[in-house]
């Protein structure tokens, strides 16, 4: 028999009138430079290994199959031309993110380091020899190839375009953007995806963490595959402690929270973990496995509001009367106004500060 929270994995989160009116494409106008580097097979491989190149270790990483990287190697032995990637510096370290061109760089860094797409604590690493290549090639690794044919790869040119961000600068947020455009076609990446590609960093990790919590685990259900429970667990997070600045849309400025804390002080991934987790663990004694559900999905705007709500509570204190914030809940889910800011126009200004305003009001005597 199917359970209700099984059926609760993938993309079935209520959120249906962002999706419908939301715009990604920020109300600001973008300053960013941008130039052309020529930079050598050998060099590149040398600066991802060393970190100063970082490729993001979002969900979906590397998915060519070693023929894919086969040819693409093969290609750059023949001194044919390859398609150039796209960089960005950070403003702080200076270190230079793909933005496009990560399946090309991994390739390279898996040949050259002579195992393909090793995997973290794997016993028996797959050797990167190509294959499905000309005869000359095959089943060659970097080790083994001539001398001749490793100056030729070592020498070959990948071209880059590297950008960077110098208005507005309060976070690289015109990353996430450059990251969307580029990669529209094909399967189309989900915001967090991008987030964690864009906004890489101690914050998304932690919320990558949170995301394997029991509690909220119960109450979601399986781990998402498009991150759409990180997504929600962001959402929370930035309007607690970063609402009084909101904007629509809720995308961007989740985009504006990521990018503003992606480098921040332990005490605030402190406060996250303990503020998210109090909240969660009261969610599911108070009010079930249930939570934030109008129908059967979750509910966006009932859950980052709801958390929100007995979040603001327990900065007073610990809560101790269950059954007085269960009817609490149940009250506030029959509320017209309520219900309203959560299932209409769910993203706009005084619709997001109305339903956390209602649900901080609704649990603010609970003991």
């Amino acid at each position: 028999m199917v359970s209700e929270i099984d059926l609760i994995e993938n993309d079935e989160i209520e959120t249906e009138d962002e999706a419908a009116t939301d715009s990604a494409v920020p109300q600001i106008v973008y300053n960013i430079t941008s130039y052309g580097a020529d930079y050598d097979v050998r060099g590149l491989v040398d600066r991802i290994n060393k970190g100063d190149i970082l490729i993001p270790p979002f969900q979906r990483a590397y998915v060519w199959k070693q023929t894919d990287a086969a040819s693409f190697i093969e290609s750059l032995l023949l001194g044919l031309p390859v398609p150039g990637i796209f960089l960005a510096t950070e403003k702080e370290s200076n270190k230079l993110l793909v933005i496009d061109g990560q399946q090309r760089l991994r390739s390279l860094q898996f040949f050259y380091n002579g195992y393909f797409d090793p995997k973290p604590n794997e016993e028996k690493k797959k050797v990167f020899k190509l294959i499905d290549v000309q005869p000359q090639f095959e089943n060659k690794t970097y080790e083994t190839l001539t001398d001749k044919d490793k100056r030729r790869l070592d020498n070959a040119i990948i071209h880059a375009t590297i950008v960077k961000q110098e208005e507005p600068r309060d976070g690289d947020t015109s990353v996430y953007h450059i990251f969307y455009r580029l990669n529209a076609g094909g399967m189309i990446l989900k915001p967090q995806e991008i987030r964690r590609a864009a906004f890489h960093g101690n914050l998304l990790d932690k919320i990558t963490e949170l995301n394997n919590y029991g509690a909220w685990r119960d109450i979601f259900g399986k781990i998402n595959k498009r991150l759409k429970d990180e997504e929600l667990i962001l959402r929370f997070i930035a309007l607690y402690f970063d609402d009084k600045t909101y904007k629509k849309p809720m995308e961007e400025f989740l985009n504006g929270f990521a990018a503003k804390h992606n480098k921040p002080s332990e005490d605030f991934l402190k406060d996250v973990e303990k503020v998210f987790k109090d909240a969660i663990d009261v969610s599911k004694k108070a009010l079930g496995m249930k939570s934030f559900r109008v129908v059967r999905a979750i509910n966006a705007a009932v859950f980052d509001s709801v958390m929100v709500g007995i979040a603001r509570r327990l900065k007073h204190g610990p809560i101790s009367d269950f059954d007085a914030l269960k009817k609490s809940y149940d009250e506030l889910m029959q509320d017209a106004d309520y219900l309203k800011a959560t299932s209409k126009g769910t993203s706009d200004e005084a619709t997001v500060i109305l339903r956390l305003n209602l649900a901080s009001k609704a649990f603010s005597h609970i003991k």
